[in-house]
């Protein structure tokens, strides 16, 4: 399909909320063995619980390499379509296409380049060809309009709008070594109005304690309406998160949005520390250049991350008590979806959780 010269922002077009009607929803298929333990079996169930949770609410399709195909349809249900996509892994969040819409309804796709979260610097595998071609391919599939932001690393994860003029970001990824070092935060600035279509970016200062995307603001903070944010929260002023939180809540708390509204910011409690257990461990392949799993490693648990489908929010859980809190807070902020929580722990193991797994597509 065709590549366009233009911007976005040239053509009317902007990023919506994820809050606003999708058209369905993309997943990529977990397999790679130096990142999901034991083969990926264990990601793979739970990677299915979370295509066929979204099923109920809009249109799943789930990309998958060639070698894992026939094992992915006769895993998945009937109701989710599956598509043969090449991938280094099975974060569609981050290298796939961000969608903008203009106001006659069109849709298009955003395809940054992708460079495993810091490329050579501080990135997470090599290589990521396959993965920095998932956007166009995703985007000619669907048989959508694209712009190439060539030169611009960006992963779908590090960005939250709410689709009003407004953006959400960390200084820790965005402004990170790994990703455009001869940028300058005013610059980077212009690249995401030009391409997102939007005024004003909030800048939060670090993301999730241990997050390795360098931060992603999909971890601890999200939209949950034009005003209204989410922020992964602890009262335990001995954890690292404390003090992350903290500042990142006086951030908000002082912040104004696009539109000059003040933030309501929500405060979602994070689980007890998540710990990779030496088991966990031993199930993970050991490939140089691939970010280690070791025993005692502490992953960045939130409940942040989760996805929000039409009518429906499919949120991770923990085994932990304050996955009923969770619940009970993510009711609250959308009295109008159903909350689906899903035992999210081997998707954590790879790294992310079930916002970095899924990107969805506006109507």
């Amino acid at each position: 399909m065709l590549r366009l010269d233009t911007t976005p922002r040239s053509d009317g077009f902007r990023m919506p909320g994820e809050f606003e009607p999708h058209a369905g929803c993309w997943i990529l298929w977990p397999e790679r063995p130096d990142n999901w333990r034991l083969g990926g079996k264990p990601a793979q169930a739970v990677f299915v619980e979370v295509a066929a949770a979204i099923a109920r609410f809009e249109p799943v399709t789930v990309g998958v390499s060639a070698a894992q195909y026939d094992n992915a349809v006769n895993l998945l249900p009937d109701s989710v379509r599956v598509v043969e996509l090449s991938n280094n892994d099975s974060w569609v969040r981050d290298c796939g296409p961000t969608f903008v819409k203009d106001a006659r309804g069109e849709v298009r796709g955003v395809d940054w380049e992708f460079n495993a979260w810091g490329g050579l610097f501080d990135g997470l595998y090599f290589p990521w060809d396959r993965d920095d071609e998932v956007a166009r391919k995703i985007c000619e599939i669907e048989r959508k309009k694209r712009y190439r932001a060539e030169g611009f690393v960006l992963e779908g994860g590090s960005i939250h709008t709410d689709g009003e003029g407004t953006l959400y970001t960390t200084e820790e990824c965005l402004l990170s070594e790994g990703r455009n070092p001869e940028l300058t935060r005013e610059e980077i600035e212009e690249k995401l109005a030009e391409y997102l279509g939007i005024e004003k970016v909030i800048w939060l200062k670090q993301g999730i304690y241990n997050d390795e995307t360098n931060g992603h603001v999909d971890n601890i903070c999200c939209v949950v309406k034009p005003g209204c944010v989410l922020l992964a929260w602890t009262d335990d002023e001995s954890d690292p998160q404390y003090a992350i939180s903290k500042e990142n809540y006086d951030i908000l708390t002082r912040a104004t949005d696009a539109r000059g509204r003040a933030l309501q910011v929500i405060k979602l409690p994070v689980p007890k520390p998540v710990l990779i257990t030496a088991e966990e461990s031993k199930g993970v392949d050991a490939v140089d250049g691939t970010l280690p799993r070791n025993a005692g490693d502490r992953l960045a648990a939130s409940y942040v991350n989760f996805y929000i489908a039409n009518g429906g929010i499919v949120a991770p859980s923990f085994n932990d008590p304050a996955d009923a809190v969770a619940h009970e807070i993510l009711q609250q902020a959308f009295p109008d979806r159903a909350i689906v929580q899903i035992p999210a722990r081997e998707i954590l193991l790879g790294g992310g959780n079930i916002h970095c797994i899924t990107q969805q597509q506006p109507v």
